[in-house]
């Protein structure tokens, strides 16, 4: 179902033609590098926190790590990912498939700077083995973000 959602939401966009189903999982950036054959820092991974009761997604590149003091400064909050067994009620989709296409009304999405290294990258779309490939205009078009953040630790 939400793998449905998400392809129709990239149609509106001409994009359902980007998207790659697998029949092996892609839920974590191990698994998808491996079944897209990319690098595992090219996945772009949807991270889902609560702020002000809210639940908003960021998307950082896959060799990633929230850095807790940028992200309080960002959201004047500390850190807190949803539960896993809120994750689809909260945000439209299943962890694991978490992407920033098709989500509910009240998610906030945002874009982190760890993603501005790469030309191309490499999104769930919905499911546990699917995503899509996008370049950061198209990243950008699709995923109604809110802003550009910088809440991820830098990278040697």
């Amino acid at each position: 179902m939400s793998l449905e959602k998400a392809k129709k939401y990239l149609q509106k966009y001409g994009l359902e033609n980007k998207i790659m189903e697998f029949s092996v999982s892609s839920a974590t950036v191990e698994e998808a590098a491996r079944a897209i054959n990319c690098k595992e820092e090219e996945i772009a991974k949807t991270l889902s926190f609560i702020v002000d009761d809210k639940p908003i997604l960021i998307v950082v590149a896959g060799d990633s790590k929230i850095d807790n003091s940028k992200y309080k400064t960002e959201f004047h909050t500390k850190a807190k990912m949803i539960p896993f067994d809120q994750v689809e009620k909260l945000t439209g989709h299943a962890v694991g498939g978490v992407c920033p296409f098709g989500v509910n009304p009240n998610v906030d999405i945002y874009l982190d700077n760890s993603l501005k290294r790469f030309e191309v990258i490499y999104p769930a779309c919905g499911s546990s083995n699917s995503a899509v490939k996008l370049s950061l205009d198209e990243l950008e078009k699709t995923s109604n973000y809110k802003k550009w953040v910088d809440v991820c630790k830098k990278h040697e």
